[in-house]
């Protein structure tokens, strides 16, 4: 079986495994305790703190560490919130057109769900005001659309570096040149925050948090073959960045994230960043040149019967990422891969597999057609992907659509 969903989750690299049993055996101790045990584990977790800061070009001391990508993302909407809410006694909010003091989020209308669903809770229970920008049909946000947006009790706008579906990369660097010269005349204090979640182009493509110029990036382990857990980068932390707990304990991670720290899973997420920093170009470029061959064998196998969904013009999109929707008449997605014998795909996000009967609300966004939505399968390729890998897997789908077709013409004859 080939396994081509490395957008969903990555198997963690050996030496991952072997750091995180490393850190389990040897740096068991408690790593706020002051003997030697502690010490051993507290060594361990700031190592991996700076391997991750350097990685994406930031302080180590503003990286906090987080149970996942949907922690983080959390974290950051109520820092958003709380951010606002501490204006509330000040005068800043006089002049303002607003009839209600709610704070204002923007986001994109492609987000990852750990994004729009805690937004659309606290808009339903009247916590906040939230625009979902749409993006134009190549999966692109523009940066005009979301300076559009903009009102004056917008506290947070938070755009995905890519999405974990047809691959597109957002121009994050864009909306933050643009907020740069955006003056808010009534609120010269409060400033618009920046959010990326990068949790897709971490070990694919480079991320930078200077050059992204962003106030928190989201990083996610197992989507750069690390573990399950994630990190927080939060701009100028230590100076008194804009950062609330959403829980309260022991004073970890500097009262952010409190909680005895999970050593060996962060000793785990520190190594697969340091072997981001060390093989980042070559994983690129082994990833770019086999998604493009598996572009190219599906063509020559469907002749004008493929669609590559999210494939546009010069639009960057992340280097393993093909979604593709094959042509024809009962060639749903879900059918496919059930009959394709030798694939492990999806039809897109995991955490939307029990809607699969239903064509991705991603697609739909940026225009596909409903019927055409409903035959895309999404296919990732990882590192070590080969190009025997892809033509085992392009004769799988021949074979699938051949055994589809067949039974659909009997049924059609009878």
């Amino acid at each position: 079986m080939i396994y081509l969903d490395y957008n969903a989750t990555t198997p963690p690299a050996p030496e991952v495994v072997s750091a995180i049993s490393s850190a389990l055996e040897h740096a068991w101790g408690n790593p706020s305790s002051a003997y030697c045990a502690g010490k051993t584990a507290k060594t361990i977790i700031e190592d991996a703190r700076t391997s991750i800061g350097r990685m994406i070009g930031a302080s180590a001391s503003d990286v906090i560490f987080t149970s996942g990508g949907t922690e983080a993302n959390n974290m950051v909407i109520h820092s958003a919130v709380e951010y606002f809410h501490s204006f509330d006694d000040k005068s800043v909010f006089e002049g303002s057109s607003e009839t209600k003091r709610l704070p204002h989020i923007i986001t994109t209308n492609v987000e990852h769900d750990s994004i729009a669903l805690p937004l659309k809770m606290l808009s339903s229970r009247g916590k906040i005001e939230v625009t979902f920008v749409r993006v134009s049909p190549d999966g692109r946000v523009k940066v005009t659309d979301i300076m559009a947006a903009v009102r004056h009790t917008t506290c947070l706008i938070s755009v995905m570096m890519a999405n974990n579906e047809i691959g597109t990369v957002q121009p994050v660097r864009g909306i933050a040149d643009a907020l740069a010269t955006h003056h808010t005349k009534w609120n010269p204090e409060m400033k618009i925050l920046l959010h990326t979640d990068a949790a897709q182009t971490i070990g694919k493509i480079p991320v930078n948090v200077q050059e992204l110029r962003v106030d928190f990036l989201t990083v996610v382990g197992h989507k750069f073959y690390g573990p399950r857990i994630g990190a927080l980068f939060v701009k100028n932390l230590e100076a008194g960045a804009i950062l609330y707990p959403m829980f309260y304990g022991g004073g970890q991670e500097r009262h952010y994230r409190p909680g005895t720290e999970n050593t060996g899973m962060i000793a785990g997420l520190g190594k697969a960043a340091e072997l981001v920093l060390e093989n980042l170009g070559a994983y690129q470029d082994h990833m770019e040149s086999t998604r493009n061959y598996l572009e190219q064998q599906l063509q020559l196998a469907f002749p004008g019967r493929v669609q590559f969904n999210g494939k546009s013009g010069d639009v960057e999109r992340l280097p393993n990422t093909c979604n593709v929707s094959i042509l024809g008449e009962q060639l749903e997605g879900t059918r496919l891969l059930q009959q394709a014998d030798n694939l492990q795909a999806s039809v897109g996000a995991a955490c939307h597999s029990d809607k699969r009967s239903e064509p991705s609300p991603i697609l739909l966004a940026i225009g596909v057609e409903y019927g055409i939505a409903k035959n895309a399968i999404r296919l990732s390729v990882g590192r070590e992907t080969t190009r025997g890998d892809i033509d085992t897997v392009v004769a799988s789908l021949c074979s699938a659509v051949h055994r589809i077709t067949a039974v659909y013409n009997v049924m059609c004859n009878k």
